[in-house]
This record gives C-alpha cells, structure tokens and sequence, in this order.
C-alpha cells in the first residue's frame, strides 16, 4: 500500500514539474528500477514461503527497526522535496537541486533508503538469497545507472 500511494504521489509530482516545463532524464531505465522491485517483493514472498520458518530469526527486531528508521528518512525526504519528490529523474529547468532537509547531508538520501530496505527488510524474514541478490542488483542499478544521470542533469557541470 504504501508503494501504490508514493506511486499516486509520483504521478501527481511529475504532472506539476511537466506543467513547469520539466521533462524526464533516463526514461528507457525506469522500466528496470520497476522490475527490480516487483521482483523484489516476488522473491522475499517466494523465499519465505518455501522456507516456511518457524519463527523469525534472532535478529528480527534489529532489521525491522532499522527499516522503521529507513521509513522515517524516506518521509523525511519526501517531505523535503515536497512537489519535487518523484520515482523518476524530473528536471525543471532554472530550479536549483534542494538543499534543505537530509539533502543538506546526502545528495541521494532516498536511494539510501531503498537499499536499506532491500537488505533489512527480507533479513527480518531470514530471506537472506532476497536481500543480498537485490542489494546487489539494486547497488549496481544505482551506481552505474541510476545515480550518474542524475548527477549530470541535477548537477551539471559548467563548460
């Protein structure tokens, strides 16, 4: 549920950077950032199924709380960027990157959220093939993909 309301968050964003004049960068790898993650709630569902454990693991109340605090960073984020906020890389031209918030820290506080998630989430539910294969997937999708674009359009450098 909460996925599908950020999805009808993004959506309303990315009307407003549009009526603004913004536009979209790295459009053709959007389609993978959304299959990695379905996957990812495919596989944790599938592994925990099939392992059928009969309690959580030990360390389950670590995991969840700092999911829980990864929850807090990512509202935190939203809240920052405010009508800025999208799953897609959205560009209004003349409006300088945000500066307020976790960004005053991070330039990507949000990715650090997703990739706690992808780890500490399935690890709660000892799904540990789910967590590191999707950390991986995930930490290349940004550092290769995801994060350079952004970096070049957010970020651009003066000639």
């Amino acid at each position: 549920m909460q996925r599908v309301s950020e999805l009808f968050l993004a959506a309303r964003n990315a009307r407003i950077a549009r009526e603004m004049g913004g536009y979209e960068v790295g459009a053709e790898h959007y389609v993978y950032i959304v299959a990695l993650h379905v996957l990812f709630f495919l596989s944790l569902t599938v592994e925990v199924m099939m392992s059928q454990p009969v309690s959580l693991p030990v360390w389950w109340k670590v995991s969840f709380t700092v999911f829980l605090c990864a929850q807090a960073l990512r509202y935190w984020c939203i809240w920052s960027l405010g009508s800025r906020w999208n799953t897609r890389i959205l560009i209004v031209p003349d409006s300088p990157p945000v500066l307020r918030g976790p960004y005053r820290f991070l330039r990507h506080p949000n990715y650090l959220v997703v990739a706690t998630e992808l780890f500490v989430l399935p690890m709660t539910f000892g799904a540990i093939f789910t967590a590191f294969t999707f950390s991986l997937l995930n930490a290349w999708m940004l550092l290769r993909v995801r994060i350079p674009l952004e970096n070049s359009a957010v970020y651009p450098t003066k000639e």
